[in-house]
């Protein structure tokens, strides 16, 4: 890959995993309430997961999303089920607990956290997006395999900003009902940012 074409791909590759969305979201709701280590399991779920996205976009899934729509259709409307549903359970929850011992569940697992892209709108876009823009037809596989790499490299690291923002405002939170407010505000960003998704399916 021409060291422009890395240069554009790695400052693509920040802006959308930076940028707000639903598995950002629980990560800044998760290193405020399970803190950054037990966060971990999510942040490498979304980034892995997503990853596996773009390589199955990148070996045909993308096009074959586009000639047969209907099981886009059927993604979408999981995506606004599943979240909507993240949602609920976050906005419900009420507490730290004493100590900083959680009384609002678990922390999500690797697995549910990588699962978590298959129905995650934004992953999708921009696996399409970033296979159908820096792919080299020429040489697929092996333009692929350096995308996922380079990608690899930005988005762990930035995607984590968010867990270790919501560790920096634990201790803020965990002052009277605060964290009651902040896990609702979570809630509705959440359900804020599927909302195309949600209004496309009402449609």
């Amino acid at each position: 890959m021409p060291i422009e074409t890395a240069f554009a791909l790695a400052g693509f590759a920040f802006v959308m995993s930076a940028s707000p969305g639903p598995g950002n979201f629980l990560l800044l709701a998760s290193g405020v309430n399970f803190g950054f280590g037990r966060s971990l399991p999510l942040i490498f779920g979304i980034s892995l997961g997503f990853l596996a996205m773009v390589v199955m976009v990148g070996l045909g899934l993308g096009q074959l999303l586009k000639d047969h729509p209907v099981p886009g259709e059927i993604i979408r409307i999981a995506c606004g089920i599943y979240v909507v549903w993240l949602a609920v359970k976050i906005g419900r929850s009420r507490s730290l607990g004493p100590d900083g011992e959680q009384k609002i569940g678990h922390p999500f697992t690797f697995v549910q956290a990588a699962m978590l892209q298959l129905v995650n709108p934004k992953a999708w876009t921009v696996a399409i997006i970033v296979t159908g823009s820096y792919v080299d037809p020429q040489r697929p596989v092996a333009s692929l395999a350096v995308l996922v790499g380079l990608f690899a490299l930005v988005n762990i690291p930035s995607i984590s900003l968010w867990a270790i923002s919501g560790k920096a405002l634990r201790s803020t939170l965990e002052q009277g009902h605060r964290i009651v407010v902040f896990n609702i505000a979570m809630a509705l960003l959440l359900v804020g940012s599927m909302a195309p998704v949600i209004l496309s399916a009402a449609q």
